[in-house]
């Protein structure tokens, strides 16, 4: 199961991904906006993270406007490592070297096609581990230490 949502810079991409994941068969959860009615980026990042982190969701798809406001909220939820992608490159290798669960494009920044198959590489590339589960855990670390 995915969790998917935007803000109102980002719904009209999520709208053409959610499009995307039912033809392609893959399960979501959508966190809203729904309409494309202004709203705030990080009550939409909070609410799929925490379905990543209850267990509800394995991985998530977070859009606004150029994805940074976004990834940025997201990121500051412990356990979640929310990567950036407008490129194919970059999502494929976000997954394979630092096992990214969740994924944020900018709705303003890229277009359908290209979103979809970022997506698609996402959640078909399978972390590596081995030498990088090493940095993941010194990442893990570095959030255990600077707990409030």
């Amino acid at each position: 199961m995915i969790a998917i949502g935007a803000d109102h810079g980002g719904y009209a991409l999520k709208e053409e991904i959610r499009a995307h994941l039912d033809e392609q068969g893959v399960a979501y959860k959508d966190f809203g906006t729904y309409e494309g009615k202004s709203c705030d980026y990080p009550d939409i990042a909070e609410a799929v993270t925490g379905a990543i982190n209850a267990g509800e969701c394995e991985r998530g798809i977070l859009i606004c406007g150029t994805g940074i406001g976004i990834s940025i909220a997201a990121n500051k939820v412990k356990g979640i490592r929310a990567a950036l992608c407008s490129d194919c490159y970059s999502a494929k290798y976000t997954r394979l070297h630092n096992d990214a669960n969740v994924l944020c494009m900018g709705g303003r920044v890229i277009a359908g096609g290209l979103a979809c198959e970022i997506v698609d590489l996402f959640l078909n590339t399978a972390f590596e581990g081995g030498r990088h589960q090493r940095r993941l855990d010194k990442i893990a670390a570095i959030e255990e230490r600077n707990e409030h």
